[in-house]
């Protein structure tokens, strides 16, 4: 059974990418067959492992809207994943599919051709871009849950009810079984009282699980990307990686228990 998770949060700067790529990447530590897909225009997932969007000749938009197989765009990483990677040419799907009929369906019908080609995966993470456009809303319709990641210097929450109101027609038009898996804290300081406040007005305003532990804020995530590695290869040892490590295990217990 492959589980699909989007990591959704249409306010950027909130550690989105670095979450789907910690967190693939602590997956296929587990033996966990992974595949990410960057949904975003900006590519920074694809360019965070290592990538360099602009050599590429295909991209998860000719999946999309060219109607090319997944399997033929697939790549390998050195992080254990396998990703469907992005490029600029991405931006111009979304009016491409505005159009288009059954345009919510169109990532669950590219996954759905991947298990009929046996490129069956234990995980897909959806990596979704910064708004609550149309790739967004496929991502929610092709997902089983969602995954929040939320920062926790500011009063960054506000968003989340938008986000929520998103899932909640998702859930009444195109998708009924999928879940809201919880929030995930980053760029997290424990020391301060305003971090702290911020998750527990979290939880108590919107009822959301807050999946732990929260994601301590380190100068670690910055270096990552430009090595083309997650942090979980860069800095094996560091807090950022072992907090990844213990979200993805217990994303993997909350798998097993729908399954």
């Amino acid at each position: 059974m492959t589980t699909t998770l989007a990591v959704a949060n249409q306010k950027g700067g909130v550690a989105k990418t670095t979450s789907v790529a910690s967190i693939g990447a602590a997956l296929a530590e587990q033996g966990q067959r992974v595949l990410l897909v960057d949904l975003d225009p900006q590519a920074c997932l694809t360019f965070s492992l290592g990538i360099d969007p602009e050599d590429l000749e295909v991209s998860v938009h000719h999946v999309l809207t060219k109607g090319l197989a997944p399997g033929d765009v697939i790549l390998e990483t050195d992080d254990g994943v396998d990703l469907l990677p992005a490029t600029i040419e991405l931006a111009r799907a979304e009016a491409d599919l505005l159009t288009r009929t059954g345009r919510e369906h169109v990532i669950k019908a590219a996954l759905e051709l991947l298990e009929d080609d046996d490129l069956a995966y234990d995980w897909v993470l959806l990596d979704c871009p910064p708004s609550l456009g149309v790739l967004t809303v496929a991502a929610l319709t092709a997902a089983d849950g969602v995954l929040i990641p939320l920062q926790c210097e500011t009063l960054s929450h506000r968003g989340v009810g938008q986000l929520l109101d998103t899932v909640h027609d998702v859930r009444r038009f195109t998708n009924r079984r999928l879940a809201v898996w919880g929030v995930l804290p980053t760029l997290y300081d424990g020391r301060t009282n305003h971090a702290r406040t911020v998750l527990e007005t979290i939880s108590d305003t919107y009822e959301l699980d807050v999946i732990e532990p929260p994601i301590p804020k380190t100068i670690k995530f910055a270096e990552a990307p430009a090595a083309g590695r997650s942090i979980l290869a860069t800095s094996r040892s560091s807090k950022g990686a072992k907090a990844y490590r213990e979200v993805a295990g217990n994303l993997m217990t909350r798998a097993r228990k729908k399954g």
